[in-house]
């Protein structure tokens, strides 16, 4: 049976460019990936084509250069910044002789180093089997042969097709698992709807400080890191503001560039919650060179779950670190749309503070008039037009 190479944790990085303006970006971002995995960067082999080699998407000569520079710096991964076919991946490391890696796989790894509760790992789980559904029928040649030989021979189904069925049953069952798990958290949600609460929803680019905020603010001690993707699970606390009562805020998973459908499909229930707050708090690491691209990626996100309609003040983070003062803006309708704090020094949070408790009291106003507005049966032309029995004349 063909094995694939084991992998070590020193690690090589390939990235091409394909004719985009961001490669230094891209690097960086893919070597904070990398780390966040646990691995250790030797070397990044970078290349520039038209378009990928359909066999090993980067080129013969670009795939020797590759194995040279696995010998120099005695390493045992390779990783591509790319999504390479089941084909494509087998061939390169046919070639290598060790580990390939791409893109969506590493993200899907650092996802299952990170899942903490049931939900969580069940999501994950999902998510990487799926992934390896589409990767069965050409990933693994050896499992298109029926078994043979004594005491092997099997009732006529090849092993792909036991392997696939098996795969099938098991991405059943966690459907099952996590549809049971999102009714209960839709159960919830609705009972926090039917309040007055503000519910508030952290969003923002993975690394962007959205914990180091949540614990600023609510000071919940969750598990804040410079790493991509250190929060997985939803985590939501009150949080006590004056002259607005409670409000119920929430830490939820970071976006990332080209982010595997896999996952926002194995993460819907959870990111649902996002779709249904009141608002969302974009946070942005403004000292990033690549903002901008960044918050694009999110709302790119945000559209597919459904949340792009949901009001938004964008909390530029990181502010110590770019020179410029805490301040707030407001849109023409008064409201405060952009925040510029320091998460880490708690410069700023005051302002913050400031615009959620604006926010809480527009919502309590809002429900307070709906509350005064007069029902169908208690308006005035219509009980003129209902007779003492209570229906229309």
């Amino acid at each position: 049976m063909l094995e694939r190479p084991s992998a070590g944790e020193r690690a090589v990085i390939v990235q091409l460019d394909f004719g985009r303006d961001d490669i230094d970006e891209q690097v960086e971002e893919v070597r904070l990936l990398a780390e966040s995995a646990g691995a250790e960067v030797c070397s990044v082999v970078f290349g520039r084509r038209n378009s990928p080699d359909p066999a090993t998407f980067a080129g013969k000569g670009k795939v020797q250069e590759i194995a040279a520079t696995l010998a120099a710096s005695d390493a045992g991964l390779v990783i591509f910044n790319h999504g390479l076919s089941p084909a494509q991946e087998r061939n390169l490391e046919r070639e290598l002789k060790c580990r390939v890696v791409d893109r969506t796989s590493l993200i899907l790894d650092i996802f299952a180093l990170r899942a903490q509760s049931a939900e969580g790992k069940l999501q994950v789980e999902l998510a990487q089997l799926e992934h390896l559904a589409t990767r069965l029928v050409r990933g693994w040649t050896h499992l298109e042969r029926q078994k043979g030989g004594i005491g092997l021979r099997g009732p006529g189904e090849k092993q792909l097709e036991t392997d696939r069925r098996l795969l099938g049953n098991r991405v059943k069952l966690l459907k099952d698992r996590l549809v049971k798990l999102e009714r209960q958290r839709g159960v919830q949600r609705k009972a926090r709807s039917r309040g007055d609460v503000l519910n508030v929803s952290l969003v923002g680019y993975t690394n962007a400080g959205k914990s180091t905020l949540f614990n600023a603010l609510t000071h919940a001690g969750v598990y804040a890191a410079d790493k991509l993707f250190a929060t997985l699970d939803t985590t939501s606390r009150k949080l006590w503001l004056e002259n607005a009562g409670h409000i119920v805020i929430s830490d939820t998973v970071g976006f990332i560039r080209d982010l595997p459908h896999e996952l926002v499909a194995a993460f819907h229930a959870t990111l649902e919650a996002t779709a249904e707050a009141d608002l969302l708090l974009h946070v942005v690491d403004a000292a990033n060179p690549a903002r901008d691209d960044q918050m694009s990626e999110v709302s790119k996100v945000l559209a597919e779950i459904g949340a792009l309609d949901v009001p938004q003040i964008t909390v530029l983070n990181k502010q110590d670190l770019t020179g410029l003062p805490a301040a707030a803006e407001r849109d023409e309708y008064g409201r405060i749309c952009r925040v510029r704090v320091s998460a880490a020094s708690g410069e700023g949070l005051p302002l913050l503070r400031q615009a959620l408790a604006e926010q809480a009291v527009e919502k309590a106003q809002r429900l307070e008039a709906q509350r005064a507005r007069p029902s169908v049966e208690q308006s005035p032309i219509i009980r003129e037009s209902l007779n003492d029995t209570g229906t229309p004349q």
